[in-house]
């Protein structure tokens, strides 16, 4: 009666899209479901992972509190290039929109606070899963902050310039039957939104709520694992 959880696929919108009215979003998915919804936070259209809405004006508001002073605990989980060394870190970088072209965020001491919590879960040869805390929640916090140390998201247009990723890049002997392309493992960023931890509006007890990975984050982990291991 107070809140919704999703597990939103990669590629849906969480509100509509101001030039394209008819793209599908979870906010009209959910408004012709139960005619009122409320937004509480945003993800990325290509991020997967678990998105709370409020069903009524005061579990919205008494969640828009937690988020505010930064109470609810959003946890990702996300494969970065290369390999970091630390098995644990704090990145506190203010961030600021991209005044220039292409749009995100940059780092800036005229930025809002931000810091992101990352703690390193396995390493590749050639990249990281990670564990992020978002302690703040700004836009592209995560993205930006994990470019700025030099370590982006495996697959990322805007930081990173990668637009997709392929088994080639990491099986030795790699070959092609003629005539076959070969397909990418993944095409879009290389993040999940994994867990968020709150205070139930209504009982007042702690809710945890985590979402599996989606397909292609799973199929990229595992030929990891296999293919690029450095043990």
């Amino acid at each position: 009666e107070q809140i919704v959880a999703i597990n939103k696929q990669s590629g849906l919108l969480t509100i509509p899209d101001r030039y394209d009215r008819n793209a599908p979003s979870l906010d009209k998915i959910l408004k012709e479901k139960y005619g009122e919804i409320f937004i509480v936070h945003r993800l990325d259209r290509e991020t997967s992972g678990v998105i709370l809405f409020a069903k009524n004006a005061e579990a919205h508001r008494d969640l828009n509190i937690q988020f505010e002073k930064h109470t609810v605990r959003k946890i990702y989980n996300a494969v970065l290039s290369g390999i970091i060394a630390d098995d644990s870190l704090e990145i506190d970088i203010p961030l600021m929109a991209n005044p220039g072209r292409g749009g995100g965020v940059i780092p800036s001491a005229r930025g809002k606070e931000s810091l992101t919590q990352l703690r390193v879960l396995e390493r590749y040869r050639i990249a990281s899963l990670v564990e992020c805390n978002l302690v703040t929640g700004r836009q592209h916090q995560l993205r930006a902050h994990v470019a700025a140390i030099g370590h982006p998201l495996l697959v990322d247009e805007l930081y990173n310039e990668n637009t997709e990723f392929y088994l080639s890049s990491i099986k030795r002997k790699f070959n092609l039957k003629k005539n076959q392309t070969e397909q990418p493992i993944i095409s879009r960023i290389t993040m999940h939104a994994k867990s968020v931890g709150f205070i139930h509006p209504e009982t007042k007890n702690y809710m945890e709520l985590s979402a599996d990975f989606p397909k292609d984050f799973r199929v990229l982990i595992d030929l990891l694992r296999r293919y690029a291991s450095i043990d």
